[in-house]
Formats: C-alpha cells, structure tokens, sequence
C-alpha cells in the first residue's frame, strides 16, 4: 500500500538503473512514474500533469540537460514542484535555477532518500489529506 497515493512524481533519468534504485526506495511512498529521456517525461506530463505533483529531473543528459528540461516543462505545467538530481554538484546554471525560482531545490547522487520524501511532504503539505 502506497503512504501518500494523492502524490504522484516523475523522475526522468538517462540510466535505467538509477530509475531502478529510484522507483525502489519511493514505490511505497508515492505513485512514480520513471523516464529516460526529457521527450518522454515531456509525454507523460502531457498524459499525467493532472495528476503529478512533483518532478524530479536528472542534470546530466545527452539530449537536454535537466533545468533545459525543466523550462520547457514548467512553461506548459506551472502548479508543479520541480527539482534537479545531480552527480556533478551544484553549479552555476543550477543557482540560476533556484533563484528563478525555476526549481525548489537541488539533490545529489548519491541520494538521500529521507531527505528527497522530506522535500516532496513539505512542498506538498498543503494538497494532502492526512
């Protein structure tokens, strides 16, 4: 049984296996959708954005880089909370981004799952239920 099933978020990643880890340690926390490329997240927005709450975008990617992502995504899609996970650390287009207020926040590989689920409960405290 999912804890907070009103709370579904997207984790886009170009590598399989940190959609694998990442989907294991949410699976039971929240509804997760996973993708592996910026199009394919783009997609299920367009199916889902009724219904995803949160997106969580990798940094590093072969065709668009996660706040390229992000942008075009949070045009088309403004009443979701957006963060980035990168392996790389925080740099300056990320600090661009959280001052745009582009994304909430940032995390590192690899993560801190406690600290990702305190991120996506407090910015969604006031749409649950509970």
């Amino acid at each position: 049984m999912i804890q907070h099933p009103d709370i579904t978020v997207l984790y886009l990643d170009d590598e399989k296996d940190n959609l694998f880890v990442f989907k294991a340690n949410f699976n039971r926390k929240f509804e997760v959708i996973t993708t592996l490329s910026p199009n394919d997240a783009l997609h299920e927005l367009d199916l889902h954005h009724d219904e995803i709450i949160v997106v969580i975008s990798d940094m590093r990617m072969p065709d668009m880089n996660g706040v390229e992502f992000i942008k075009r995504a949070k045009a088309k899609y403004k009443n979701i909370f957006y963060y980035i996970l990168t392996g790389y650390g925080h740099n300056e287009e990320i600090e661009e981004a959280i001052e745009d207020k582009l994304i909430e926040k940032y995390f590192t590989k690899p993560f801190d799952a406690l600290e990702i689920e305190k991120a996506i409960l407090d910015a969604t405290s006031h749409l649950r239920r509970n």
